[in-house]
């Protein structure tokens, strides 16, 4: 069996390490370069970095401070936020990122999904999906949940598969930040929709929780911010508790 990951999530805005709950009323989480090195030292299995506002603020991602995180740590690390062309890819890989994230671009251009793959490769390219119930259904919300959408979350998960993408990453709006556990219905139904890795975001808040994820939900990979920004689980910890409860992890 493949080991589950654990991956602490640098959201970014102005340079600093944030996070909020359902995507607003953010406070301040840390330098995230300090953030990057700690994560390493505790062995996280891969580092995500998100500019959260570069898509609204309509600008590019922070590639000098993608340089600097890059240079300090040892890990796969994924950036996101601002991403339109493949110009703006190889900028990001330029400058140390070992794959990226798109969402609203991908959501307002499906074919650039499709175009990035064929030019970097698919283990390059990680679609973040949003998701909210709207209207009794999951379905698609971009722009950092701001902007809802009609298409179904299932329906999107499957498309972007079939362009290209090699790893989802699957944030639930109503659990983000909540510290109430994973979205646990959404995402065993978009882990048994596509044959790519799925990678749970949004809930996390005891150790219990990435349990259920695992092997409730059937998820590669779980995602996390303030519980690690803030100490309330380390990420050695939490591996060696999912050891002892039979999740294959990888120990440092």
């Amino acid at each position: 069996m493949l080991t589950k990951r654990i991956i602490p999530c640098l959201d970014i805005k102005d340079g600093r390490t944030v996070k909020g709950t359902n995507f607003v009323q953010l406070r301040d989480a840390g330098n995230p370069v300090e953030l990057a090195v700690r994560y390493c030292e505790e062995g996280a299995d891969e580092l995500v970095f998100l500019d959260i506002t570069a898509t609204t603020e309509k600008r590019k991602t922070l590639a000098k401070l993608v340089r600097e995180i890059a240079t300090h740590i040892n890990i796969p690390f994924t950036v996101g936020g601002g991403i339109h062309t493949k110009e703006d890819v190889s900028v990001l890989l330029e400058n140390g990122a070992d794959k990226i994230s798109i969402n609203t671009s991908a959501v307002n251009n499906p074919g650039l999904i499709d175009e990035l793959a064929k030019y970097f490769g698919s283990q390059c390219v990680m679609v973040a999906i949003d998701t909210k119930i709207i209207d009794g259904a999951c379905k698609v919300v971009t722009h950092g949940g701001r902007t809802p959408t009609k298409i179904k979350t299932a329906d999107w998960a499957k498309e972007v598969t079939s362009r290209g993408a090699g790893e989802i990453l699957l944030t639930s709006m109503e659990n983000d930040g909540t510290k109430n556990g994973f979205a646990l219905d959404i995402t065993k139904q978009v882990s048994h929709l596509v044959n790519i890795p799925v990678i749970a975001s949004g809930g996390a808040g005891k150790m219990e929780h990435f349990i259920d994820v695992f092997k409730l939900a059937d998820a590669d990979a779980a995602l996390a911010a303030s519980i690690f920004h803030f100490r309330e689980i380390s990420i050695e910890d939490l591996k060696r508790y999912l050891q002892h409860q039979q999740i294959p992890v990888r120990i440092c």
